[in-house]
């Protein structure tokens, strides 16, 4: 099994332990609804509370070591634990908001790694979401390859709407642009 994807599910399994509802995003997501890209860490979406993200921070880790002296402090400033899995990959842990955050878990799918082993994969829906809000060149470039592989299946509407959300509450009319300019090209 590819490191990072051993990585995911070693997280995963955690969170599931706990009942904490995960999707994996970022380059492992692109390599299942898009093209086939060099990822060499893992990205987790995780339900977190907001009054008491300091338990959950312990809680993670307590099983797996923080990269950073201040875990505490950085998931205070961004919302993410950064730690890495046993098999030394790293995993950027984001810490979700209600709301959107809580369609990506509920239209999560499993994917079989190998037997016996599944991880919960954002939809593709979701990774063009998550790639044009965040807007760095290679996530128009990973909004493409989705596109492209995944056309004729993809809930438009669905995009469109979260997007248009996101744009008027970021006041970033470029977040919409983002995927409708990869969809009109392709």
């Amino acid at each position: 099994m590819m490191e990072p994807l051993s990585a995911a599910w070693e997280v995963g399994e955690f969170l599931d332990s706990h009942n904490i509802p995960y999707a994996v995003i970022g380059g492992l997501a692109v390599q299942e609804w898009g093209s086939a890209r060099l990822t060499v860490d893992a990205d987790l979406t995780v339900a977190a509370p907001l009054e008491d993200s300091e338990s959950f921070v312990r809680l993670i880790t307590q099983k797996f070591p923080s990269r950073l002296a201040d875990p505490l402090g950085m998931a205070g400033r961004t919302r993410m634990i950064l730690v890495t899995a046993s098999n030394g990959v790293e995993v950027d842990i984001s810490l979700a908001l209600p709301g959107y955050e809580d369609e990506v878990f509920r239209r999560a799918v499993a994917l079989a790694i190998e037997p016996g082993k599944t991880i919960r994969l954002c939809s593709a829906e979701d990774l063009i979401i998550h790639k044009a809000v965040a807007g760095r060149p290679q996530d128009v470039v990973d909004i493409e390859g989705v596109i492209i592989r995944q056309r004729g299946r993809l809930d438009t509407a669905y995009v469109r709407q979260w997007l248009e959300e996101f744009a008027s509450v970021l006041a970033n009319g470029e977040i919409l642009q983002r995927f409708e300019r990869a969809y009109q090209s392709q």
